[in-house]
């Protein structure tokens, strides 16, 4: 009865194959800057349907050719100064993760109903293995190769949706796997030949809807801090032409009209500075006189250098002390801030390469800052990204958290709007008020609850002035760290090893290659006739 039912859903591989295409742009379209949330869990579906009835190898072309549509749109922002090497390369690489994983998942949705061939097993256990499936993929792929690219879960399309309250009870990882276990469990419900229609809808419905009402985790406030962050409208981009101290003037001349206003800090963006105060004895004489006028510290983002080693670091500088505490940013992006086995990747492409004339090393700092009593997590540009980087800042006591970036390089695009979107579900994964601060945009605050508390139009200089909450509540996501994800992976990969050998248990067993076996199987049946 199963079989039929995948019969009947099935499509010829020449139909899911554009199915597979339309699913992955229809998956980037939940994405910012469309923000068409719903539109998420609407593509992952469809690329389940495209793989039903797949073997691993045609599972594993749907899942590239879908991987292949949503990694190209979604970071098409990687053209607009790189051209389409670097851009083809990263997307080419997800794309292979994508494939991988659908072709697991392909297995799955073909022979768990085998596997848990009651209805609880159909409809429950093979979409949690699925979704497990799915989560481990994006686990992977955030970490590796060289650090991973954790752009593209499944989760940051949810920013801004009613589900997006759930992130502070299980976390990015736990979510992906909810919304994909929604995804998959549709489609189960769709292949159901043994409940009624009107039951597998209101099994649909039912399942939604208890994921609605868990009601959003309650965050305690503390305390409040007024700060200052001022965004420059500096192009401090890669290939931008400007003056040696031209970005530390933008931000200079941001800030000065906010002299006598009463703040207890203030934020500049990474690469706030130009000119390394620390080098520069002209560099620290302006952060000193900011300082001292408007009565407070300055956090900004600058690049230091320390022997032979350059750091993209951000620097606690106070008025007559200079620089009193520094992080140097732990997660620098392979390929952008450093080359990775440069002897390696040059001969693909020698000027693409040699434009990187400089790595940045990776810091050893720990990533809070002490701010007169108040304890602010540091995070700088694709650091927020990172799942380990925000729990070791919640764990070391991070009161909020400041989140500053440098988008010149990506222009008017999506990029920066991605990044803001994961910003904002970070302040509700943990609790705390993020201030996502720009050279250039989309710079914002962000509450615990995920509410804008303030917003700088892009490419314009300016600064937010806001008293903001802070916090220490440790919400269910950050006391777990990365257990969920360990968690909803194992199940996955467990429950494809089972998919596995219960597809093949001859050879599993006697080493019997299944070919053979069935052969030998109609010859007897020829025989007893």
């Amino acid at each position: 009865m199963i079989q039929g039912t995948e019969r009947r859903l099935a499509l010829p591989l020449q139909a899911s194959i554009p199915l597979a295409a339309a699913a992955g742009a229809i998956l980037d379209a939940g994405f910012p800057d469309r923000s068409w949330w719903i539109l998420a869990p609407v593509g992952v579906t469809l690329m389940f349907v495209a793989l039903l009835g797949r073997g691993p190898w045609a599972g594993l072309l749907v899942g590239m050719v879908a991987g292949s549509s949503f990694w190209m749109i979604h970071i098409s922002w990687l053209t607009l100064y790189l051209g389409p090497v670097p851009w083809l390369a990263l997307a080419g690489l997800e794309s292979i993760f994508f494939g991988l994983s659908l072709a697991m998942i392909g297995i799955v949705l073909r022979v768990g109903p085998r596997v848990w061939p009651g209805v609880a097993g159909r409809l429950f256990v093979v979409p949690m293995v699925v979704a497990g499936l799915w989560t481990a993929r994006e686990a992977i792929s955030a970490v590796w190769p060289y650090g991973g690219f954790a752009w593209g879960r499944v989760a940051l399309s949810q920013s801004e949706s009613p589900f997006n309250g759930l992130v502070a009870w299980v976390g990015m990882s736990g979510l992906s796997f909810l919304l994909v276990w929604l995804s998959a469990l549709v489609v189960q419900l769709l292949r159901e030949v043994d409940v009624d229609a009107p039951v597998r809808a209101g099994i649909a419905v039912g399942a939604i809807a208890v994921l609605l009402v868990i009601p959003a985790f309650p965050v305690i406030q503390s305390g409040t801090t007024r700060l200052a962050a001022v965004q420059g409208a500096s192009d401090a981009g890669l290939f931008a032409q400007y003056s040696p101290g031209q970005i530390l003037a933008d931000h200079t001349s941001a800030t000065l009209p906010l002299i006598g206003q009463k703040v207890d800090f203030v934020v500049w963006p990474e690469n706030g500075s130009d000119i390394d105060p620390l080098r520069s004895p002209v560099a620290a004489r302006v952060l000193d006189y900011l300082s001292r006028e408007m009565g407070v510290p300055i956090i900004t983002g600058t690049i230091t250098a320390r022997g032979d080693r350059f750091y993209n670091s951000s620097l606690l500088w106070k008025n007559g002390e200079g620089a009193v505490d520094i992080y140097d940013k732990v997660h620098p992006v392979p390929f952008a801030e450093y080359m990775p086995d440069r002897a390696f990747w040059r001969p693909f492409a020698p000027e693409l390469i040699d434009l990187i004339s400089r790595d940045y090393a990776i810091g050893t700092r720990d990533n809070v800052f002490d701010i007169n009593g108040i304890i602010a997590g540091i995070a700088i540009c694709f650091d927020i990204a990172d799942d380990q980087l925000v729990h070791e800042m919640i764990d070391d006591k991070a009161q909020i958290i400041l989140a500053q970036t440098n988008n010149a390089d990506f222009g008017h695009t999506d990029e920066s709007v991605q990044q803001l979107a994961i910003a904002r579900l970070r302040a509700i994964e943990a609790g705390r008020t993020v201030v996502n601060i720009s050279t250039v945009g989309t710079s914002a605050i962000i509450g615990p609850d995920g509410r804008t508390i303030d917003r700088l139009p892009t490419w314009t200089p300016g600064a937010m002035v806001q008293e903001v909450p802070l916090s220490t509540v440790v919400t269910p996501a950050m006391a777990a760290g990365r257990g969920v994800e360990w968690l909803v992976a194992g199940l996955g990969l467990a429950g494809l090893a089972l998919c596995i050998l219960h597809a093949h248990p001859v050879n599993a067993r006697r080493g019997v290659r299944p070919p053979v076996n069935a052969l030998r199987t109609r010859r007897n049946r020829v025989r007893s006739r």
